[in-house]
């Protein structure tokens, strides 16, 4: 007869064999797993071993070819700017080296940098839009008639910075020019690099960095197109340069989407590279040919460098 013991015993033997089951189950498991993941583990470094290579790959040719750029550009620019006057605006993003490499290769080609002007973030805020205004106003002399009467600072400073930096035909003196870049650096919304040719120059190179970005963005990057627009308005040759033609807001990108600019302003994205920076002279050079172009990888590029004759 089948008493309490035996069912005790029995429900004992059957959880007992499940749990070694379970156990033998779960290790041939584990090891089976183990082995997959090992596998994949293997398999995903080795890749980031090839992918690695591959960047250091890239980065050594990059470099190289920068190099290459930068060993044949005396030869290629030659002569290109010989007796010709520049001023060079930096924006208030750009980066200082690409500035730097820029007036090298313009120098490079036989061209005269008068004047570098650093224009600072302050330049193109909107809260400064007053106070810019009411400086052009104390400070703008009797002779100059041809700034915008809209009552947006941004572009009456632009005009009248324009005005005193290059060649033009208002009445204004050795001591106004002075007077006005003393004022708006007072302002804290430009720097001087060194002192500005009392030759005042008819062609101008911007260089830009990328579109601002944060809450005012928008109007920081239209405040920085007005400026291009009134030097444009102002110079007889330009070329306007940035690391690329990316991103919303971008400067080198409105300008090529605008059809009455792109027929005056010459364009180069990839002024971080040395093939951006010399054609960034050459366009200039192209400039005073009477013809503007658009150069570089990015959007609306027609070329990567302009063609010169000899």
């Amino acid at each position: 007869m089948i008493n309490f013991r035996y069912h005790v015993v029995s429900l004992t033997a059957v959880f007992l064999a499940l749990a070694v089951g379970l156990v033998l189950g779960t290790a041939a498991l584990n090891g089976t797993v183990q082995n997959q993941i090992n596998e994949q583990v293997s398999g995903l470094r080795n890749s980031n071993g090839q992918l690695r290579d591959q960047v250091e790959e890239l980065q050594t040719r990059a470099a190289s070819q920068d190099q290459f750029v930068q060993q044949i550009a005396p030869g290629l620019l030659a002569g290109r700017l010989t007796a010709r006057s520049v001023l060079l605006v930096s924006g208030p993003t750009a980066d200082s080296d690409d500035t730097t490499q820029v007036v090298k290769m313009i120098k490079l080609a036989g061209g005269t940098v008068t004047g570098q002007v650093r224009l600072k973030k302050d330049f193109t805020d909107p809260n400064k839009e007053d106070a810019l205004q009411d400086l052009a106003a104390r400070i703008t002399p009797a002779g100059v008639t041809n700034l915008p009467n809209n009552g947006v600072g941004v572009e009456t400073a632009s005009a009248l910075l324009a005005t005193v930096l290059l060649a033009t035909k208002a009445q204004i003196t050795d001591l106004n020019r002075t007077q006005i870049l003393a004022g708006y650096e007072g302002l804290g919304v430009l720097d001087l690099d060194g002192e500005v040719s009392k030759t005042l120059p008819t062609a101008v190179v911007v260089v830009s960095g990328a579109p601002e970005t944060g809450t005012d963005a928008a109007d920081r990057n239209k405040a920085f197109l007005n400026v291009v627009k009134q030097f444009d308005a102002v110079a007889a040759q330009m070329v306007l340069a940035a690391p690329t033609a990316a991103g919303a807001g971008n400067p080198v990108a409105s300008v090529r989407d605008d059809g009455t600019l792109a027929k005056t302003i010459s364009t180069v994205d990839g002024v971080s590279l040395a093939e951006g920076q010399v054609a960034a002279a050459m366009a200039l050079a192209e400039q005073f040919t009477g013809r503007a172009g658009h150069y570089g990888t990015g959007s609306g590029a027609s070329a990567r460098i302009p063609t010169l004759r000899s």
